[in-house]
């Protein structure tokens, strides 16, 4: 039984080893870059939800998105939120 389980895991690491680390996207074409400048406090869960999925949770937090519709949907959603710094090229 214990060889069972010794190759189990000798396959498992392996199989870990084989997988390729993936790199974080890095944003192509136009970019924003967005801070939060106040708090998601006493807000509306979707308001704080909208926050998260901009990458901002903490005050004076910076992100630096790519300019997509989507982007720019969830920025018009928390504009009261937010401050949009600058457009990048």
């Amino acid at each position: 039984m214990s060889e069972v389980k010794e190759t189990k895991k000798k396959a498992d690491l392996e199989k870990k080893a084989a997988t390729p680390k993936r790199e974080a996207k890095k944003p192509s074409g136009k970019t924003l870059t967005v801070m939060q400048v106040y708090s998601p406090n006493s807000r509306e869960k979707w308001q704080r939800d909208t926050l998260k999925g901009l990458g901002l949770n903490k005050m004076n937090r910076t992100r630096v998105l790519e300019d997509t519709p989507a982007v720019r949907g969830m920025i018009n959603r928390v504009k009261h939120l937010v401050r949009v710094k600058g457009e990048a090229v």
